[in-house]
């Protein structure tokens, strides 16, 4: 090796070296504020760390407030407020081009319809008390959706050519533990609020709870991404999202400054006041990387409004919205299953959710793809350090 290329290797290593340390100081800063700042607010008003420690958690302890009307009108006409434009922009969009799109470019594949065949066995044996299969039943929830998220790759691919799973496989693979940690962490903020709770999880011991969880939760990331994947194949009626509203407000450093307050107080309330704040439970993931993202300079999945492109935020909450519809469908009369306790607005039910309640998952979507972007950027760094190893001869 030649002096310029030993001084061109140190300067990459020690860029390098920059790059990962404020990388881990950044991930580091983002794990202390999620996980440290509710058991800070919890403590600080005298709540026994007892009540969070308890594993696989049973005990009830939050007392919810009641049905409200006036809580619920007003939540369900902010929702409306929201929804309506873009829903309207969608749907002028589709009357214009109602049949864009709507088939295939090639022939759905074989490895589909095994998904298809093993999602409708095991959603049988999900519903139904066949007692030569109760061995089976406790178990069929991670079946199920591993089978949908074979099938939504299978349609991605045969409508585009592409997909996940066979383009970006190691990416795929990756986002099965990197979900289960992802959802660990909701399981751990509602510690706090005790929205749901899980029935049949007393049949479990400690560490089967551990495993069992663990392999339902690592489905999310890769059904909800591989859910927006396949919405990304339609064109209409999303192409008319990509001129909309211009908003630069989540993109200025001032902003970020204010959510990322805010959002740290709320975390170390929801112990204190649960059913005020548990809306912070979904939304402080996404608001506390966002605006991090946002003070440190880089782009996030935001900076596309302040453009007028709302496509990739639409189709993501929409995607969360579609999975969400179908987890608490197959939860409904599967066993083990969940339960839900919402303030104010636990009413109208569908499934075991509270109607206003699915609009939960419109942020979830997004918080999901924020996720999944930090993922890619990280496999991205190594990609790209290990092509320049390679083109110094290494």
């Amino acid at each position: 090796m030649d002096k310029s290329a030993k001084d061109s290797f140190a300067k990459e290593r020690t860029l390098q070296k920059r790059s990962v340390m404020g990388s881990l100081f950044w991930i580091l800063l983002v794990a202390v504020l999620l996980l440290g700042l509710p058991i800070v607010g919890a403590v600080s008003v005298g709540r026994p760390l007892d009540y969070y420690l308890e594993f696989p958690p049973l005990t009830s302890y939050v007392k919810h407030a009641g049905f409200s009307w006036t809580a619920f009108i007003l939540l369900a006409i902010f929702l409306m407020a929201v929804i309506i434009p873009f829903l309207r922009k969608m749907i002028s969009s589709a009357v214009m081009s109602p049949f864009a799109g709507l088939f295939f470019i090639r022939q759905f594949p074989s490895w589909g319809w095994i998904a298809i065949l093993s999602c409708v066995t095991f959603w049988t044996l999900a519903w139904t008390r066949f007692e030569c299969f109760s061995f089976i039943q406790p178990y069929t929830f991670s079946p199920i959706w591993v089978s949908y998220i074979v099938i939504v790759n299978a349609l991605t691919y045969a409508r585009s050519g592409r997909c996940m799973m066979k383009d970006r496989t190691s990416y795929f693979v990756m986002l099965f533990p990197l979900s289960s940690l992802f959802w660990w962490f909701f399981e751990y903020l509602n510690r706090f609020v005790q929205n749901w709770h899980y029935i049949g999880a007393e049949n479990f011991s400690p560490l089967e709870y551990a495993i069992f969880a663990t392999l339902c939760f690592s489905t999310v990331l890769p059904a909800v991404l591989g859910t927006c994947e396949l919405l990304e194949t339609f064109s209409e009626p999303f192409s008319s999202l990509d001129k909309f509203v211009k908003t630069g407000v989540m993109t200025k450093k001032s902003t970020a400054w204010t959510i990322l307050v805010v959002a740290c107080f709320g975390l170390a309330g929801i112990g204190r006041y649960p059913d005020y704040l548990f809306p912070i439970l979904w939304l402080s993931p996404f608001l506390i990387i966002t605006s991090l993202q946002t003070l440190r300079g880089e782009k996030n999945v935001l900076c596309g409004i302040a453009e007028g492109r709302w496509r990739r935020i639409v189709q993501l909450a929409l995607a969360a919205l579609i999975c969400g519809f179908l987890w608490e469908m197959w939860n409904y009369y599967s066993l083990p299953k969940w339960a839900y306790s919402v303030p104010f607005v636990d009413g109208f039910r569908i499934f075991e959710m509270p109607l206003l309640g699915f609009a939960g998952y419109l942020p979830f979507g997004i918080e999901c793809a924020v996720i999944g972007g930090l993922l890619k950027d990280i496999m991205d760094d190594k990609q790209a350090w290990n092509k320049w190893w390679q083109r110094q001869g290494y």
